[in-house]
């Protein structure tokens, strides 16, 4: 049975984007080699990909431990309480700047989960005081939390797809 062109598109996309996981600096002729494309080729699905929002921007994976920062994982349990639109557009939009700034926190991923937290958030910090003055800040200026737990993360496998280089360092934590 033949590929639609759709199915066929598609399995180009997933090439370029297993690629572009693997190393999204790597330059477009060694995506395109080993996506088995021309560079052009490649470099129409990437634009493709960044224009319908499949690709959302590009990252990189830090040490934290090289700039002295600690990376830790908020927990938040909401009430049934609404928050008012202020606080909603400052959790949505702001990604709380005012918060962040005054503390030295860096918020790397925010997700809205279904289960017992409603919200994580990870981020680094200068350490666990830094961590707590954020949960404490964030209880304070939306009083519509009902429960927030910290975790202190202690080694990252595997961050954006990449896998840490250091990875024999983990052997002391298992």
């Amino acid at each position: 049975m033949r590929q639609s062109r759709k199915d066929h598109r598609e399995e180009d996309e997933k090439k370029v984007l297993s690629e572009l996981m693997k190393n999204s600096k790597e330059n477009i002729e060694t995506i395109a080699k080993h996506c088995g494309f021309s560079r052009q080729k490649a470099w129409r699905i990437i634009k493709q990909l960044e224009t319908d929002q499949k690709i959302w921007g590009y990252s990189v994976a830090l040490d934290n431990e090289k700039q002295d920062l600690e990376k830790f994982m908020l927990f938040v349990k909401r009430t049934k309480t609404q928050h008012n639109q202020n606080d909603i557009d400052e959790i949505v939009q702001n990604l709380l700047a005012a918060v962040k700034k005054d503390l030295g926190v860096t918020v790397i991923s925010s997700y809205f989960i279904h289960g017992e937290y409603d919200w994580v958030l990870i981020f680094t910090a200068k350490d666990i005081r830094d961590a707590k003055k954020f949960s404490e800040t964030m209880m304070l200026k939306f009083p519509g939390k009902q429960l927030v737990h910290i975790s202190q993360i202690l080694y990252t496998v595997r961050e954006n797809y990449i896998r840490n280089p250091n990875i024999l360092t983990m052997k002391e934590f298992i």
